[in-house]
């Protein structure tokens, strides 16, 4: 049997595991101000804009704060007072997002599949026709409360041929699944340091066209999320405009260096499906029952069924888990009681063998016969 990790493995959508060297090129301080720090901060916005192929046509904007920061900075900025969003929602995240509109006093409304099903090209194309006012849509990228992908591409070819504004929330889909700007019609584009590049959190980005956000000054509903004035102070001095995560910004650019090394978005997916396949054959050998069929599974995170066992609780089978080095996400589905496996993060066949172990000698511990 596998020994119990060093360190606790983190099988969540982010935080994640991360490599020593990532962890490592934060044990060293910056000046927020100072040019060698003003040095990585460009090179980490340029290396993100080539991997979305987006250097010509789009412009990177960071900002402090976990990734709902980014999604909501992004909403604040790109929305004006006077606009309407379509929002589309088959989980948590898409939830979120019409909740940070409410806040913001943005009018949206809802295409609000439940907790799986993806919103349709076909739905998205009736809800603008039957309503002009609609300037934007706002759609997760991955849904990581059900680990569902949405067809990102049918539906923003519709956003597009209908003349609104598409944003994307690709928190846990960026640096994993391909990205062409050239050929993806976004204006904007929004994740996290702590997702699939591997970083660890504390800032968010946005990948916004740039003729789009030259239009949008005014528009922010707070000062600290104006991703407008934060671009534009970007550009006229190279710094953040307040304080700046400067250990987590030069760890992400470790993190993305040693994301290109491992063949970059192609090589990450690569590596997150085989983690994803491994993983739910051996829980379905187990006896589990995954959410999704297979042709809907993500690489990043699955969502299964708790087991119809009365031995079987989810904290007690957390905690067991814990003890053994492996830390998991509990699940956010409304109408089922389940958990989430993640498949992103510093995880390999060792990884998954050993969790896989654990899991066995859990429900054996707990005496649960019918996973």
């Amino acid at each position: 049997m596998n020994t119990k990790p060093a360190e606790p493995l983190l099988l969540t959508p982010g935080p994640i595991t991360t490599s020593m060297s990532t962890k490592e090129a934060m044990l060293h301080d910056w000046g927020s101000w100072d040019g060698d720090f003003n040095a990585i901060t460009a090179e980490v916005r340029q290396r993100l804009l080539r991997m979305a192929n987006a250097e010509m046509t789009h412009t990177c904007v960071p900002v402090q704060g976990s990734g709902s920061f980014a999604v909501e900075a992004t909403l604040g900025t790109l929305v004006p007072r006077d606009g309407k969003v379509l929002v589309l929602m088959n989980g948590a995240y898409g939830k979120r997002i019409g909740k940070s509109l409410s806040y913001m006093g943005r009018a949206y409304v809802a295409i609000d599949k439940g907790d799986y099903a993806p919103p349709t090209a076909a739905e998205v194309h009736a809800a603008l026709e039957a309503d002009p006012a609609i300037t934007h849509v706002a759609l997760v990228f991955c849904e990581t409360s059900s680990g569902i992908l949405n067809p990102v591409a049918d539906i923003a070819a519709v956003v597009k041929g209908a003349g609104r504004s598409l944003i994307i929330d690709a928190m846990s889909a960026f640096g994993a699944l391909p990205v062409d700007a050239q050929l993806l019609p976004f204006d904007a584009l929004i994740s996290a340091a702590n997702k699939c590049i591997e970083g660890v959190p504390g800032f968010g980005y946005a990948i916004i066209r740039e003729e789009v956000l030259r239009d949008c000054e005014g528009n922010a509903h707070s000062l600290s999320l104006d991703l407008f004035d934060q671009w534009q102070y970007m550009e006229r001095s190279g710094q953040w405009r307040f304080t700046p995560p400067t250990h987590v910004v030069a760890s992400f650019l470790q993190a993305l260096k040693e994301h290109e090394a491992e063949g970059g978005v192609n090589g990450r997916l690569a590596r997150y499906s085989r983690n994803r396949d491994r993983m739910v054959t051996g829980m379905r050998a187990l006896g589990f029952r995954t959410l999704l069929d297979d042709d809907w599974l993500s690489p990043i995170i699955t969502t299964f069924f708790s087991p119809n066992d009365p031995n079987f609780d989810f904290q007690d089978f957390y905690n067991a888990l814990k003890a053994k080095g492996f830390i998991i996400y509990p699940g956010k589905l409304t109408e089922a009681d389940s958990f989430r496996l993640g498949h992103i993060g510093q995880l390999h066949d060792e990884q998954v063998d050993g969790l896989l172990e654990a899991v066995a000698a859990v429900l054996d511990e707990m005496q649960v016969r019918a996973a």
